[in-house]
């Protein structure tokens, strides 16, 4: 049987690469896009090493019509995507308000509509070939009473672990499966990006974080078993549980705690 080709956004550091490396050894091909030409070189270089045969292409997912700037060049190369990791995303701390309009714009072509236009443009073939693979890197966040600061994280990690679920039962019988990620803290660079690395390290011990390459394991297994979703840790299932126990006013209450120990409220 030919390999299958895994199309991985934000690869450059993180989740990303961790999934790439996951891919990797578990046969696949590569496609590598983030903004970030240099990384993604490097990457490429250590996946082939595992046997991968790796295309890397930049994009920045945050201007209109990257998406589909992207399968065209994929297209372009007669490259088959079989198989799509939506892991591209950042989070913005410095407050609704004090957050440009443009950043705001951004994030959600980042993290919402560039996963829905990249799934709608690659599932056609998915559907065509009886195969496909689409994994959304959510957040736990999602799961969670929404906070201040970071505004529009968890409602946009929460529509993306919807939309899984919606279209994992679209999929069924057609060969795609279709899961949400769900991790908590990782140690990537995503909280040095953020700024806040020092905060969230000062303010959470080392025990409620999960190394990247675990979160990676954890999504391509749930992915080929095709789960509608995977929380990665028992502490962060536990975690995601307990907010639904609470009264809507309490766990509002103990997640603004949280906001104030990071310093975003």
């Amino acid at each position: 049987m030919s390999r299958r080709t895994v199309l991985i956004t934000g690869a450059s550091a993180g989740i990303g690469a961790a999934m790439a490396r996951v891919y990797a050894a578990e046969g696949w091909d590569l496609i590598l896009t983030a903004r970030r030409e240099a990384a993604l070189d490097a990457l490429a270089d250590e996946t082939r090493r595992i046997g991968a045969n790796v295309t890397v292409l930049t994009a920045d997912l945050a201007e209109p019509g990257a998406p589909e700037a992207l399968v065209a060049q994929i297209t372009a190369r007669g490259l088959t995507v079989d198989g799509l990791v939506n892991n591209a995303g950042f989070s913005l701390t410095t407050g609704f308000l004090a957050t440009k309009p443009e950043q705001h714009a951004g994030s959600i072509r980042v993290m919402l509509t560039a996963p829905v236009e990249l799934s709608r443009l690659l599932l056609p073939g998915m559907v065509g070939r009886r195969f496909g693979r689409i994994l959304n890197v959510a957040s736990i966040a999602g799961l969670m009473p929404a906070t201040g600061g970071d505004t529009l994280y968890g409602p946009i990690k929460s529509f993306l672990i919807k939309a899984s679920q919606g279209l994992r039962l679209e999929m069924q019988g057609t060969g795609v499966h279709v899961t949400a990620l769900c991790p908590g803290y990782t140690f990537t660079e995503f909280h040095d990006i953020n700024g806040s690395r020092a905060d969230v390290t000062s303010a959470y011990p080392a025990w409620m974080w999960m190394t990247a390459e675990a979160v990676a394991r954890a999504g391509y297994d749930a992915v080929e078993a095709n789960r509608p979703r995977v929380i990665p840790g028992w502490r962060n299932r536990l975690l995601s549980i307990i907010p639904k126990l609470l009264p809507n006013g309490v766990a509002l209450s103990i997640i603004a705690g949280h906001a104030r120990r990071l310093k975003r409220l």
